[in-house]
């Protein structure tokens, strides 16, 4: 199964691609989406850069789904905003890719990749960088949508299962008895 992962931001979007293949994790590729280059000032050209690079990298590397960071309120909720509105532009696009998508938050990210739910920036690089058996530290954005696509790779299966089993709970048939049921 290939994974693409996505760590959405407005000025730099990470993202990375991972093959697995039962426990063994392969690096594909990874990089970012920078849009810094069209100034503040320019939303829509900037959702659109995010949008076309998105597809452009499920072209290429074709993967079979996807995991994408949540976002959660920041101190500063004008930044919040423009946020959600990159990371509504990136789940669009991988939607549009056909893709399906799976949603994590940092901290469940975080604890998947390096076991500690607060472990910082390089301790998310650094092992991505020993997970996936990379020469280099990957860069801070990179390395978090590696560490999502990872993340998804580790918990994908469980919570697709965990699903499963609550819709064939809420649809199970109950008996009832004089206006109870049991």
């Amino acid at each position: 199964m290939r994974i693409l992962g996505i760590d959405p931001g407005l000025q730099i979007t990470g993202f990375g691609v991972i093959d697995v293949d039962g426990p063994a994790l392969t690096y594909v590729a990874s990089g970012t989406i920078k849009t810094t280059q069209l100034g503040t000032g320019n939303l829509p050209a900037r959702l659109k850069v995010l949008f076309e690079g998105i597809c452009e990298i499920s072209a290429r590397y074709s993967p079979d789904c996807s995991a994408c960071e949540i976002v959660f309120v920041n101190v500063n909720p004008q930044a919040t905003l423009l946020l959600g509105q990159a990371r509504g532009a990136c789940l669009t696009a991988l939607v549009s890719c056909q893709l399906e998508v799976a949603e994590y938050t940092a901290l469940q990210m975080k604890k998947a990749v390096a076991g500690y739910g607060k472990a910082g920036k390089p301790e998310v690089q650094e092992m991505v960088k020993r997970l996936l058996k990379l020469p280099t530290l990957p860069g801070k954005d990179a390395a978090d949508a590696l560490g999502l696509a990872i993340t998804h790779a580790h918990v994908g299966g469980s919570a697709a299962i965990l699903a499963r089993a609550a819709t064939l709970q809420r649809t199970s048939t109950t008996a009832f008895k004089d206006g109870r049921h049991h």
